[in-house]
């Protein structure tokens, strides 16, 4: 007989094979996944949308993961007629619908995914912490003072505390690496053109999951790689199934544990981190050295940036206000959404087009580094650990002072949605408050088997390593002190 514990241990690989075997039913899966999150939503808010009856109605498609219970983040990939709010509580008090599939949410539930819910974000994604004021934030169960990131906070969170085995995710400036890193998990930013992002099409847009296990991040992969004709960008298939990977040969791996904008200081314990799983990779028979991009993130990278992103919220309010057939006030959307969009209605045409040459420009410099003999880039994930949700808070009178603080959160991650390359955060150290903190590993464009295969060579050399279930208290705790 298994237990609902013993199935919230289990990972979606485990979980479909106990289906398969007959040890356990589609309900019984259903039946633990809804028992936990009852049990432990309360306390982290990872999600926003309960479809438990749909899940409950709705058999399972006939593939590799039927019967799995999954979660979908709140933008993104969707399923026609389910609720989809990207975070905003306008669109929540319209019940806001998806109309249609979308290539990617077709591909979830033709892997047979059983869809229990959906997950927390930021309103329209666009800060590194999951603290949306409609929905209230998600907390980090490690520490539920803590943030659990963003913007797939409320994905990264449910894995963690064992919700369910998988969940969808998005990353258009680290939003799956960064929860991941902070929550202690694995996710995996796959290259642009890897999986389909139709009806999107931000270049450095990319979906993909969130879990507890390499094999579960290959495995899901599998199933639902591949652009459609309609995908701006398209990648040709691997020559092998990413589940079926052995080990790498010795690789060239360059370390690198600093950025170049003069505001933002790496954590030492981000720092070490990164060290020491370079250390356990050389261990491994693979060649480290101190070496990375120039200028990956620097002063220039920032501003640049934070145009083309201040532009585009313009664009999702200018939508927005379409839908609701009027036009927007400030209070049909959050302070720190409003300044953005407000610095971007200044963004002339020219400049706009001029950050987008800026950004290719980059892409060409910065992939240029790998042609110069090394495999892959080891990183932090971040260059905070997780930090107290109250830090994170966008002031109203100063909406956008937080600023320096996100841009420490993302520095080590954004710069690869503007190259497009895929990149994964996996478990690495624990701070001095036994928070997780996440390292990245940075792959040629197309190369997620490179990744993959030394992910799980790093999985399965260190499993104090290895993401773990997580037990939220109640209340939330209180911080506690870091040492230096």
């Amino acid at each position: 007989m298994v237990t609902d514990l013993d199935l919230t241990l289990e990972d979606a690989v485990g979980q479909a094979r106990l289906v398969r075997e007959g040890a356990v039913s589609s309900a019984d899966l259903l039946t633990a996944a809804i028992a936990r999150i009852e049990a432990v939503n309360s306390v982290i808010n990872a999600v926003v949308t309960p479809l438990f009856e749909f899940a409950l109605s709705t058999p399972s498609a006939p593939g590799p993961f039927q019967g799995v219970p999954f979660l979908l983040k709140d933008a993104g990939a969707c399923l026609a007629g389910l609720p989809l709010y990207a975070g905003s509580g306008l669109l929540r008090s319209l019940s806001s619908a998806a109309p249609a599939d979308t290539v990617l949410g077709a591909r979830f539930r033709d892997a047979g995914f059983a869809f229990v819910g959906k997950t927390n974000l930021p309103e329209f994604g666009i800060q590194p912490t999951t603290q949306p004021l409609a929905f209230g934030p998600t907390r980090n169960p490690w520490d539920t003072s803590r943030s659990s990131g963003g913007s797939s906070g409320g994905a990264a969170a449910a894995v963690a505390a064992g919700m369910v085995p998988v969940a969808h995710a998005g990353d258009i400036g680290g939003s799956i690496r960064i929860p991941s890193a902070w929550c202690g998990v694995v996710g995996l930013k796959p290259s642009r053109g890897r999986t389909s992002t139709v009806p999107l099409v931000d270049p450095n847009m990319v979906e993909h999951v969130i879990t507890r296990s390499v094999r579960d991040c290959a495995a899901v992969l599998d199933a639902v790689a591949g652009a459609t004709e309609s995908d701006v960008y398209q990648l040709p298939s691997p020559d092998a199934a990413y589940g079926g990977l052995g080990e790498s040969g010795p690789l060239r791996i360059g370390l690198m544990t600093h950025v170049d904008a003069g505001a933002i200081d790496v954590d030492p314990e981000c720092v070490q981190a990164a060290e020491r799983t370079g250390s356990l990779l050389e261990s491994l028979g693979h060649n480290v050295e101190r070496a990375g991009p120039t200028a990956l993130f620097d002063d220039e990278f920032a501003t640049h940036s934070h145009a083309v992103m201040t532009r585009e919220m313009k664009v999702v309010l200018d939508g927005l206000a379409a839908t609701v057939g009027r036009p927007l006030v400030a209070a049909d959307v959050e302070p720190y959404t409003w300044a953005m969009a407000a610095e971007g209605a200044a963004v002339t045409n020219d400049q706009y087009a001029n950050g987008q040459i800026w950004e290719r420009a980059y892409t060409a410099r910065i992939s240029t580094w790998w042609t110069e003999g090394f495999d892959l880039l080891l990183t932090p994930a971040t260059a905070t650990p997780p930090l107290p949700l109250e830090s994170l808070v966008p002031p109203a009178d100063s909406p956008l002072s937080t600023l320096p603080i996100y841009q420490s959160i993302w520095c080590f991650a954004i710069p690869f949605n503007v190259t497009g390359q895929p990149a994964i955060s996996i478990p690495g150290e624990r701070s001095a408050d036994g928070l997780p903190i996440g390292c990245q590993l940075v792959a040629p464009l197309g190369r997620e088997d490179l990744l993959l295969q030394v992910a799980g060579q790093l999985e399965a050399a260190a499993p104090a390593r290895r993401a773990t279930v997580a037990t939220p208290s109640e209340p939330p705790l209180a911080p506690t002190s870091r040492s230096a």
